[in-house]
């Protein structure tokens, strides 16, 4: 894929508020709510991965399945910044759930995925995620903090028993394949904690294909969500689309 440098980025970027639509505020979705996925058409269409969340669909936290937090205004900003600033082709308007069981989830590049201190996935769901992933697909995972790393970490052990989750740092290639991003200084939009990134690669050798990317103590579709409403700062705003806009670009190019 030929490599952009927009010379005006910046600017590109501070635009975001005007051009991205109004979609009411995010929800909870029971699947009976949840649209059909689009018919797939060769263009890259956001995928979130959904799953169970036993004891919290309904109870004293309310109806509340964790992996749609977001949904749908994320799903629906953040191709359309793809759609602005890259030459990819995009679907722009829709964007698709799929459970780490379904087989078309091979037909999506990557995929996003919110909560993990609440994932646990069964064995069909094991086995769909580590096959897409050595298959060549690529997970974002995202929304999680504190000592839900635990169980993040655990379900990863299950899905690719040999991979270590290893942070990552400027100067390795995702952070280098649109955007040059020097500084991985972020911090929890809500919470204000400090974030870390970390990531799974082919045989545990950072200079091999990376298959996840972990953003730990942060939320980074937070921002995509509110980014019509100048809920956060825009300079904020704009680093968290860098973030994404160089997570997809990787995965496309490698």
């Amino acid at each position: 894929m030929k490599r952009r440098y927009p010379i005006v980025a910046a600017a590109l970027l501070l635009a975001i508020p005007l051009f991205l639509l109004a979609q009411g505020r995010s929800r909870r979705f029971s699947p009976e709510e949840l649209p059909p996925n689009p018919p797939y058409d060769g263009r890259i269409t956001y995928a979130r991965i959904r799953y169970a969340a036993p004891g919290l669909e309904f109870g004293f936290q309310g109806r509340d399945p964790k992996w749609d937090h977001d949904y749908p205004r994320s799903d629906r900003h953040f191709p359309k910044i793809l759609e602005e600033l890259t030459s990819i082709r995009v679907r722009p308007d829709l964007s698709a759930i799929l459970t780490l069981d379904d087989p078309e989830l091979m037909k999506y590049p990557f995929a996003y995925i919110c909560e993990t201190g609440y994932w646990r996935p069964n064995d069909a769901e094991v086995l769909g995620l580590r096959n897409y992933l050595l298959k060549g697909g690529f997970l974002i995972v995202d929304d999680f903090e504190g000592n839900q790393w635990y169980n993040t970490e655990a379900q990863f052990r299950r899905v690719l028993p040999e991979a270590r989750l290893i942070p990552l740092t400027p100067g390795m290639p995702v952070f280098d394949s649109f955007y040059h991003i020097t500084s991985l200084t972020y911090n929890h939009p809500v919470y204000g904690v400090p974030a870390s990134f970390f990531g799974i690669f082919e045989d545990n050798d950072p200079t091999k294909r990376l298959l996840v990317v972990v953003n730990y103590n942060f939320d980074v579709s937070e921002y995509w969500e509110f980014s019509d409403e100048g809920y956060y700062a825009v300079d904020l705003t704009n680093e968290a689309y860098k973030l994404g806009v160089n997570y997809v670009i990787y995965t496309l190019s490698h």
